[in-house]
């Protein structure tokens, strides 16, 4: 998912956890901490139809994801959106 509203515009996120129906919790394991995940309105956010399996396998299962992982997962996609 990225921003497409707020400052930090166009920056990718992985969802940690659903809050509501229009609230999520965001985070990218750098400049947004996993403990400290942003709650975002889901119209502001767009997807392009990517998916981080290993990330979300481990949400799943209710297993711990390090911030390290998260941010590894989502350079790729952060670097070109610049």
């Amino acid at each position: 998912m990225y921003s497409k509203a707020g400052r930090d515009r166009g920056r990718y996120y992985a969802v940690i956890e659903v809050v509501s129906e229009d609230r999520v919790r965001i985070a990218d394991g750098d400049l947004r901490r996993i403990k400290k995940a942003k709650l975002k309105n889901v119209k502001h956010l767009g997807t392009d139809g990517n998916m981080l399996p290993k990330i979300a396998e481990k949400l799943k299962n209710g297993m711990q994801v390090f911030d390290a992982e998260l941010y590894s997962a989502l350079r790729l996609y952060n670097d070109n959106a610049k």
